[in-house]
């Protein structure tokens, strides 16, 4: 890796997501390009899970460096965005994804001085991140987790070794749940795909009951399907969370066969956008065509 001109006027711009893998990558700047040339950054949705800004807290105990926080003034919450657009999904990416993240990240970086943007894509995202490069290359991204070869799982450990008599690191609950990916769990996270909602469904009641509830009233609204589902198997089509009155003809996840949530990446902005392939989990995402 080669960089060059990073000082406190064109400091590195490390993106915290509320994820294990975006906070070693904020690690890593750190201690390699010094705390004083590195801004941390989090695009808070006000979606995350309570538990996610005890981790920032943490986090900013391990770094020794406040984790700034942005956010979209425009919308109270996830909700008004989807209601706004009649939509959960778009061919684009996830539309809360592009409101609220990657607008967010676009006019940051439009109004502030940088040198690059590091964002936490691990060994496993190879094509995601040569991607990210090819389309977005005004981001100026770098990848610190896979110059060091790191996954997910060596994140984990990295960030449980750093425990201390001195420092208390608490990883997000989604991760002890069994969840790979802590996006968005105040609702559940509208790309998890349908072994993470199937496990919301056996574990989160009232959270899957309240996104079928969603999907429903999207659906009326709009006057046409808005799910989040869809079937990849022989035949395939859409898939509601809960089946819908006027549409009997749609499958429901209780029709699907069961199966354990796929890792997930974490959502950065650019979640769905210009991938040379996609994952399991992604491909059971109800990418409907944007309006």
């Amino acid at each position: 890796m080669i960089v060059r001109n990073i000082n406190t006027e064109n400091p590195i711009i490390a993106w915290w997501s509320g994820g294990i893998t975006s906070a070693v990558t904020c690690k890593l700047c750190i201690d390699w390009f010094g705390s004083e040339n590195v801004r941390l950054i989090f695009i808070d949705t006000g979606n995350e899970n309570d538990d996610t800004y005890i981790f920032k807290s943490h986090c900013e105990a391990w770094y020794h460096k406040e984790i700034e926080t942005i956010r979209n003034p425009d919308f109270r919450n996830i909700q008004e965005v989807w209601y706004k657009h009649k939509s959960l999904n778009v061919a684009t990416g996830a539309i809360c994804s592009t409101v609220l993240k990657r607008l967010v990240r676009e006019d940051f970086q439009k109004n502030n001085l940088f040198s690059y943007q590091a964002f936490g894509f691990d060994i496993d995202e190879l094509n995601r991140a040569r991607m990210l490069k090819l389309n977005h290359p005004d981001s100026r991204p770098i990848y610190p987790l896979i110059i060091e070869l790191l996954r997910k799982k060596d994140c984990i450990k990295i960030v449980q070794d750093a425990n201390n008599m001195f420092l208390t690191i608490e990883l997000p609950s989604t991760y002890k749940k069994g969840y790979l990916n802590n996006n968005c769990f105040k609702t559940g996270c509208v790309q998890g795909g349908i072994g993470y909602w199937q496990k919301i469904q056996r574990e989160e009641v009232s959270k899957f009951d309240a996104m079928a509830k969603v999907e429903h009233e999207l659906t009326d609204l709009k006057g046409e399907p808005v799910t989040m589902l869809k079937d990849q198997s022989k035949g395939g089509g859409l898939v509601f969370l809960k089946p819908h009155p006027n549409y009997p003809n749609i499958k429901d996840i209780s029709m699907m066969k069961g199966r354990e949530p796929k890792p997930l990446f974490e959502c950065n902005g650019f979640c769905g956008t210009n991938d040379l392939e996609r994952n399991e989990t992604e491909k059971e995402i109800n990418y409907e065509l944007p309006n």
